[in-house]
């Protein structure tokens, strides 16, 4: 994903030299061919993302669409004061970009996981808070992104993801994006966890469930519409996450659930259960400890419906 977004923003850029990029002192391999292309548009912040976010707000203040970009939770919860008070409460035109999220970085230990900035940002009044699960959901988020006239996050993998879509007609923000259809269970996914919802699905269906799946790659504004309608035709509705399901995606599609009359399904959330990772291990590692992966989405599943 993450060799997507400085593909697109490069070519963005290109068109528009008012789009600036500022990182924090990482991503020299992978953003190489962005300060290459426009070092005027280019700025290392140094390991000082406080200070980064200021300065981005400063820039889009003066007309600048600014991307911030590092890892995990340092473009965010170690900045979240200027995020709210310098970019969300001005809607300067900022956009918090994230390479990393949820166990990306599981090796590193808990300093580097980021399996709350979901729920912390999308509490953020009018920030926009995007997580894609492929290539093209990536690209068209940061092009929807570097239109948008406001403060936003985008949440990246890190890269290997899957391709999930050949292309995306009419890419919305705020938006969800039907995979399969299906009857009784309906899998709703946000970001790169959809590789373990696609094996689950395989599985499900060996055993005879055929479940409908969406991907949301945008958790706010959350798609209302979407969750009304499945609410009210399917018997189970699991979100999955890679993230603490306290606040984040699954949180938000309980909220709309929650103020229904007619819907007639039952919600499993699956993610992080209000907790820390004290396990250090890569990303597929850590999945599994946790029960996110493939075998624990089925199992979870199969246990709610029977």
């Amino acid at each position: 994903m993450r060799d997507t977004f400085v593909r697109t923003l490069v070519e963005l850029a290109k068109q528009d030299k008012n789009i600036e990029l500022i990182t924090g002192d990482l991503g020299f391999g992978v953003l190489k061919p962005y300060y290459e292309t426009m070092p005027d548009q280019f700025t290392n912040a140094g390991i000082a993302e406080q200070n980064m976010t200021t300065v981005a707000a400063g820039m889009a203040l003066e007309g600048k669409t600014v991307f911030t970009y590092s890892i995990g939770n340092f473009p965010t919860l170690r900045c979240l004061e200027q995020i709210r008070n310098d970019c969300a409460y001005h809607n300067a035109n900022v956009k918090v970009v994230c390479v990393g999220g949820g166990f990306v970085y599981g090796s590193l230990g808990m300093s580097h996981q980021a399996t709350e900035d979901l729920a912390i940002l999308r509490a953020l009044p009018d920030v926009v808070v995007m997580a894609p699960a492929d290539l093209v959901e990536a690209e068209e988020c940061t092009r929807a992104l570097a239109k948008y006239p406001g403060t936003a996050y985008l949440r990246l993998g890190r890269g290997g993801e899957k391709r999930i879509h050949d292309k995306i007609e009419n890419f919305q923000i705020g938006k969800a994006i039907k995979v399969y259809d299906g009857e009784k269970v309906a899998i709703f996914s946000t970001g790169a966890i959809f590789e373990e919802v696609t094996a689950a699905c395989e599985e499900l269906k060996e055993k005879g469930y055929n479940p409908a799946v969406y991907t949301f790659p945008t958790v706010k504004p959350i798609d209302k519409e979407t969750i009304e309608k499945v609410s009210r035709e399917f018997e189970l509705v699991v979100t999955c996450e890679e993230h603490n399901i306290v606040g984040g995606f699954g949180s938000a599609v309980a909220e709309v659930m929650a103020e229904m009359r007619d819907k007639k399904t039952l919600l499993l959330r699956i993610g992080l259960n209000d907790e820390y990772s004290v396990r250090v291990g890569n990303q597929k590692y850590l999945r599994q400890q946790y029960g996110i992966d493939a075998k624990s989405i089925v199992e979870q599943i199969i246990e709610h419906i029977g």
